[in-house]
């Protein structure tokens, strides 16, 4: 096998084969693209972007909502080597300024809504050139230019993605072209991806669960994505239920899921069409996959981080039921571990860290080789993870090594917690988090959201968390709050509720 493999052009090929195909239809603006749109969407703005002094290696940012660009720029990196830095639109100039002053793009690109934090980002990090997605923007994708293409190899990279850290600065996840065709090759094959494929698209496309669960993937198949340019549930029901949209597939962290399935059109939507329904980024309440069940929907749960491109578990549909709770199993091109403290493999039903190598994994963090080597031990990369594995070889995700909390010498998980939690009916939203304590070290703290008039006091929620879990596991106190703070994602954002409680002595009841 030679060192380097080259980095085929999808889009190039649909283009010759299907050209007229649809493959972008996108919600915001009712426009479709087809693979011929793409293709020459992609070589015009490669050439633009070279007139503008982009050479192979050289960084383009973009800041935007959903839409078609994420796309032309991503493929721009197949034919002249640029390398998409894709900015989280939910951030601050300050945060952002960070991010830009590490990658350097020569380019900026953006949406109109964000031309006030482009041209200040521009001025406080020098970037030569802004590019806005307006109407000069659609004459430069429809100009016909082509570009002087280069050879790009599976090792080079094609995007920089930053991950939101706990402490100090976010870390440029380095993705190669490599990463991304064998997560296409990974993940297609289980999530039944193929040519006839139509997904609903309602992640964040800067986050690599938007990009590449499953959007990638399909456009590899040569399927049609359904983009939306942000998530409403309301809205994501429609479009599932819509006979002429024709979606079968959709992806989406918990959080989706839960607010689709409290919309008062869940009952009435025709799921009938949904072959895939996929949930990954945190471990999954069984409450909401139990109820998508109940409306013939086996929510399929799988495993992965932005550092494995980011497929690297998966549970295959047909196990949905039957291994519910489980992430399935490592993937074809994939290997994973589950390992203590000193490194070596767990037992059955042990709680350990998991690890995980594969063509798919990160080769490091963009200007951070320190970060890099914390990061892995020889070509196994640690994920941060708390993992069990069963007699079966399913391997569960039981949260978050971060977010474990340890009471009274004992560790506990606050998704095993907050499982038990979501089956109070009184329950719309639920995190559980540890708080310091004076005697136990460390004890939880239930922040629940109501649904709308329903009242639940402390006393009900411990006393329903005691019949189910071992003492040092029940939350010591409850904090009603309107809404749980969120990412862009979907994911909770449990150090913010930390910094809410911090301090908070007295019990919080509501």
């Amino acid at each position: 096998m030679p060192a380097t493999i080259r980095a085929y052009d999808w889009i190039s090929h649909h283009n010759d084969h299907r050209s007229s195909k649809p493959a972008f239809v996108d919600l915001a603006t009712n426009r479709t693209l087809t693979y011929g749109d793409l293709h020459h969407r992609t070589n015009a703005l490669a050439s633009h972007l070279q007139t503008l002094g982009v050479a192979k290696g050289d960084r383009v940012a973009l800041l935007a909502h959903n839409g078609p660009e994420y796309f032309d720029l991503q493929f721009c990196g197949m034919r002249i080597g640029s390398i998409a830095v894709l900015l989280n639109w939910r951030l601050t100039v300050p945060e952002l300024e960070y991010i830009i002053g590490d990658s350097s793009p020569r380019v900026l690109i953006y949406s109109p809504e964000f031309s006030e934090a482009a041209h200040e980002l521009a001025n406080r990090c020098g970037v030569s050139h802004l590019l806005e997605l307006d109407d000069a923007y659609e004459q430069i994708v429809k100009s016909g230019q082509t570009p002087t293409t280069c050879e790009v190899n599976h090792d080079d990279a094609s995007t920089i993605m930053y991950t939101s850290g706990t402490t100090g600065h976010p870390k440029g996840a380095v993705i190669t072209h490599g990463m991304t065709f064998w997560n296409v090759v990974n993940l297609g094959i289980p999530a039944r991806i193929t040519p006839d494929t139509v997904q609903l698209v309602v992640l964040p496309l800067f986050h690599t669960g938007g990009l590449n669960c499953y959007a990638n993937p399909v456009l590899h198949a040569g399927g049609r994505i359904v983009v939306a340019r942000t998530f409403d549930p309301g809205e994501a029901l429609r479009v599932i239920g819509d006979p002429t949209l024709e979606v079968t597939h959709f992806f989406a962290v918990p959080a989706p899921y839960q607010f689709m399935m409290q919309h008062p059109d869940f009952e009435t939507t025709d799921l009938s069409r949904l072959e895939v329904a996929g949930v990954g980024g945190a471990p999954c309440a069984l409450a909401i996959m139990e109820r998508w069940a109940e409306r013939g929907i086996e929510v399929a749960q799988g495993y992965g981080m932005t550092e494995t491109s980011p497929s690297s578990v998966f549970l295959d549909p047909a196990d949905a039921m039957r291994k519910i709770g489980s992430a399935g199993k490592p993937l074809m091109h994939t290997e994973v571990r589950i390992v203590t403290d000193d490194g070596t493999d767990v037992s059955v039903g042990e709680v350990g860290e998991l690890w995980t190598r594969g063509p798919n994994i990160t080769p490091g963090y963009w200007n951070r080789p320190d970060a890099t080597a914390d990061a892995f031990v020889g070509e196994w990369l640690r994920t941060g993870d708390a993992a069990q594995i069963d007699d079966e070889g399913y391997i569960y995700i039981v949260d978050r090594w971060k977010d474990m909390y340890i009471s009274g010498g004992e560790n506990v998980y606050p998704a095993e917690v907050e499982n038990v939690i979501y089956q109070l009916p009184q329950i719309a939203e639920a995190a559980v988090v540890g708080v310091p304590d004076p005697k136990w070290g460390e004890s939880g703290v239930a922040v629940v959201v109501l649904k709308p008039g329903e009242v639940l006091d402390q006393a009900t929620l411990i006393a329903y968390c005691v019949e189910r879990l071992a003492k040092f596991k029940v939350p010591a106190r409850m904090q009603v709050i309107d809404v749980l703070p969120r990412n862009a994602t979907g994911k909770v954002l449990k150090r913010e509720l930390r910094v809410m409680l911090a301090g908070a002595d007295a019990p919080a009841i509501s």
